[in-house]
């Protein structure tokens, strides 16, 4: 991948004063309304829908975290998770003109001579950069990805006004320490703005899901992708929502296809995909317009975990199967969490019931009956939240943002597709030989492959 010649934007002072200036009026009027609100008891709707609106008319990073937080049961209120989820596709897409310099940035004045075709308008545009749809002087159909300029001044100016919303919580509402939520998050977005690494990051996952029929990885196209520009092959096909309708037995297909693009790199080379959004895969079609699997396309928020972590994820599988509470209290031990009493295990052992509910169960069953997709796992989390208020605060390990963001995630989806599976098997299925040194070893060799 060619570096571009010229990289003056990169933490640029005056760009990062500016977001601080942007942000800072955004963001600290709308904490002082919020603190003021709390000391004299006033309602919390209205606060909600001010930060949300204070944080929609800022692309970038925060923009990002934003909607990060509100996919995370319990990091913040409900009415704050349910305004900012309204985030997720309003970003509005930069004109010709910026794409234009922005390319020429990425690849040099003549540019354009490198593509057959180049769409002006994008075709997807989000948070932190747009997609244009391009064809290859060799014919392949391209996606190609374009960051928005200053984002790498932006981030850290972000990152900094990210404390202060988490800061507000912790007083508002101390049942869980936050501290350890906001450092893996900053680690994810910043990593999110490498679109080298996450180049290299849809090559593992090309590794881990090879021979997988029902899940297709894109090529990346290392001489057209540089630190913002990222060219991965253009798959085709159709958003997963319109899918919900199909028989049981395709949307049963499109539901293992999900499982598998998820579960199998974990259990077998402690990685997950940590941003399960409806936007990051479509579906693929046979000739006869049948859906066959999904096309995954997103590449930024990978979490890549110690073996050790993955290891904890099966002897708390294994001892809530077997009804072992030493394996249970070894899992939560392993993965770092402190001051273990009676009553602490309890509490965790609801959220992990309820994880591992459909895991556990052998039988053909939905994920959840009767709950709706954007409210998954809110009920148990405020029951989490609630005993914790009585035994806190509680440092959650910064490893469980993205896992139970993917979990969740993941349940929405089956919900959306109203899937009916026995997620046992599957998940046997995929932990089948599990070992933690085989983890070590395969994680190892895959990610020295990758290049990570």
């Amino acid at each position: 991948m060619p570096n571009p010649p010229d990289d003056a934007e990169r933490n640029r002072f005056s760009a990062r004063a500016a977001r601080y200036a942007r942000v800072g009026a955004n963001v600290g009027g709308v904490a002082a309304r919020i603190a003021g609100a709390r000391l004299i008891g006033g309602a919390g709707a209205g606060n909600a829908a001010a930060l949300s609106a204070a944080l929609g008319s800022l692309k970038g990073p925060l923009m990002k975290v934003a909607q990060l937080m509100a996919t995370i049961p319990d990091v913040l209120p409900p009415d704050y998770a349910a305004e900012l989820q309204k985030l997720q596709s309003d970003a509005p897409p930069m004109g010709w003109a910026f794409v234009r310099r922005r390319m020429m940035a990425e690849l040099g004045r003549d540019w354009e001579s490198r593509f057959t075709s180049f769409d002006h308008k994008p075709a997807a545009a989000a948070s932190l950069g747009q997609v244009h749809r391009a064809v290859a002087l060799d014919g392949e159909a391209l996606a190609c990805k374009l960051q928005y300029p200053d984002m790498q001044a932006a981030v850290e100016a972000d990152l900094k006004q990210l404390d202060i919303l988490f800061s507000l919580h912790r007083r508002m509402d101390p049942a869980i320490d936050t501290r350890e939520i906001a450092t893996e998050i900053g680690a994810r977005v910043r990593e999110e703005l490498d679109y080298r690494r996450e180049a290299k990051h849809a090559a593992l996952y090309a590794e881990m899901l090879a021979g997988q029929s029902k899940v297709r990885v894109p090529r990346v196209r290392a001489d057209l992708s540089t630190g913002r520009l990222l060219s991965l092959q253009w798959l085709e096909g159709a958003k997963i929502l319109g899918f919900t309708d199909h028989g049981l037995e395709e949307r049963n297909r499109l539901a293992e296809a999900m499982f598998t693009a998820w579960w199998l790199p974990f259990s077998q080379f402690g990685v997950i995909h940590g941003d399960p959004h409806l936007g990051n895969y479509t579906v693929f079609l046979d000739e006869a317009g049948a859906p066959q699997g999904i096309n995954l396309l997103d590449y930024g928020c990978i979490r890549i975990f110690p073996p050790r972590f993955v290891a904890g994820v099966m002897d708390l599988y294994r001892g809530l199967g077997a009804g072992d509470e030493a394996r249970v209290v070894h899992a939560y031990e392993t993965w770092g969490f402190k001051g273990l009493t009676r009553e602490l295990i309890d509490v965790l052992n609801i959220w992990a019931r309820f994880i591992y509910g459909p895991l556990l169960d052998d039988r053909v069953r939905t994920i959840a009956d009767g709950v709706e997709p954007g409210q998954y796992g809110r009920r148990e989390a405020f029951q989490v939240h609630s005993a914790l208020k009585r035994l806190g605060p509680v440092t959650v390990p910064r490893e469980f943002v993205f896992m139970d963001r993917a979990a969740i995630g993941l349940g929405a989806v089956f919900l959306h597709l109203r899937a009916e599976l026995n997620f046992h098997r599957l998940f046997e299925d995929a932990v089948q030989g599990f070992s933690e040194a085989g983890v070590a070893e395969r994680q190892a060799a895959a990610l020295a492959r990758a290049g990570l």
